[in-house]
């Protein structure tokens, strides 16, 4: 079945999630974070999601900014930084992450192509909306789909439903495309094609279902969705 839908996480996989600490590392004041900044950026988002797995099975539903604090107080913790001003600078960033390079270009191919475009995020629809405008990309995108209107975070099957729902269309019809392991495998399983960006050269992860395609990057996701 044509594919005429290509949705897309967003925190990883459009927005760069070391953007903030990366960024607050380098301003005056900050000094602190220099050298310790990337560990801090990734207990951060490990935590996050940590925190958003164990909520979605105990049904301790929190949006996903209370789940955001949450991990940064953590990794600050961690880290052996307590500084306030820290904190805030670095929750401000994180409403206006940088989009990855190729994102701009890959979607307006994707529009030009005759696609249906749109997140699918566990991020709340204030915080995808945020980065969305920073990143000035909201005309390439038809929606944004937040796990708010389910109540459950990413990978329970109600938050993939919020696609066909949208869209009206074929979960055949869907390439759904995601950083996170974990996600591109779970959503292949509830029966979208799935793209995984492996940035990082991880291993697939040890799940029932396994990501259809596994890329770099987003800039072939055109090319993809053409061919299946």
């Amino acid at each position: 079945m044509t594919i005429s839908t290509c949705v897309f996480d967003a925190y990883g996989t459009l927005f760069d999630v070391a953007a903030a600490a990366r960024q607050a590392a380098s301003e005056p004041g900050f000094e602190a974070l220099a050298g310790i900044w990337p560990r801090l950026a990734g207990d951060w988002r490990a935590k996050q999601l940590e925190y958003s797995w164990m909520r979605a099975v105990t049904g301790a539903h929190a949006d996903f900014w209370t789940v955001t604090q949450d991990g940064l107080d953590w990794a600050m913790e961690a880290a052996g930084v307590a500084d306030p001003a820290l904190r805030e600078r670095l929750l401000a960033l994180y409403w206006e992450l940088e989009a990855f390079p190729e994102v701009p270009d890959m979607l307006a191919r994707l529009k030009a192509a005759g696609m249906n475009t749109a997140i699918l995020s566990n991020g709340s629809p204030g915080m995808l909306e945020g980065a969305v405008s920073s990143a000035g990309i909201a005309d390439l995108l038809d929606d944004l789909l937040s796990v708010e209107s389910v109540g459950v975070f990413k990978p329970h099957a109600s938050v993939y439903d919020l696609v066909g729902r949208r869209f009206g269309c074929d979960r055949r019809e869907v390439l759904f495309v995601s950083s996170n392991g974990w996600d591109a495998g779970c959503a292949a399983g509830y029966g979208f094609t799935t793209a995984w960006v492996n940035r990082a050269g991880q291993p697939v992860d040890r799940l029932p279902w396994r990501p259809d395609h596994v890329l770099s990057d987003l800039t072939g996701i055109p090319e993809l969705a053409d061919r299946l």
